[in-house]
């Protein structure tokens, strides 16, 4: 199985997604990847795309072993969807790199699965930021791994939702063992107003912060 990550690079989700599914003996975990989006995002406060590619490069290289970057999706003129990019994930493992020989010299082909927190998982619910037809792709051809986040009723919402209930075998809910509401928009608003942010991030990556000088306000750039 392969995890395609749709959090910010630091996040504890990824190694309770590990550790959740190295418990489990119908999956064997391979990799994951985190995604960064396109500059076509046009999400407000956001650094270019160069810069979140590294900070993630940075990241991976000083606290794991298993987690890759890949910058297909940020080097994209048009924004991607989450289904697009999780096309690009299976094209690229699947049939560019023709899956994966198992020990016993079997090859198979590699699940691609979308790992995000619940309240990404809540904005299924949300009218028009999610197709119905993206759902279907995005949940019944490669599956989610949802990490529970405080104050969201992930069973309750999977319970209500039609597609998400047709496709319910499709979908991991991880427990949060460990309660953290760190998030990438806290780490940039720190930033703005010259708050601390060590111990948030690795030190790799508050170093790039601090030498590109990012997310400061405008007159301090």
């Amino acid at each position: 199985m392969n995890i395609e990550v749709d959090a910010h690079p630091f996040a504890d989700c990824v190694e309770m997604a590990k550790d959740h599914l190295n418990e489990r003996t119908d999956y064997e975990l391979v990799a994951g990847y985190y995604s960064p989006v396109s500059d076509a995002y046009m999400k407000e406060g956001l650094a270019k795309a160069n810069h979140r590619v590294n900070m993630c490069q940075l990241a991976v290289d000083s606290t794991s072993d298993w987690l890759m970057v890949d910058s297909w999706e940020s080097r994209q003129p048009m924004y991607q969807r989450t289904a697009f990019v999780l096309d690009h994930f299976d094209h690229e493992l699947n049939n560019v790199g023709g899956g994966i020989k198992t020990s016993t010299g079997q090859v198979k082909q590699i699940k691609i699965m979308l790992l995000a927190g619940g309240d990404l998982m809540a904005s299924f619910g949300h009218p028009g930021v999610w197709t119905p037809e993206d759902l279907h792709h995005i949940v019944g051809r490669y599956g989610c791994v949802i990490i529970e986040r405080t104050g969201t009723d992930v069973y309750g919402f999977l319970l209500s939702h039609d597609i998400l209930y047709q496709h319910r075998m499709n979908v991991i809910i991880v427990k949060q063992l460990i309660h953290n509401d760190i998030s990438s928009t806290k780490i940039r608003l720190f930033v703005k107003r010259g708050m601390s942010i060590k111990y948030l991030l690795p030190n790799p990556v508050i170093d790039y912060i601090s030498d590109h000088r990012l997310y400061l306000p405008q007159s301090d750039t």
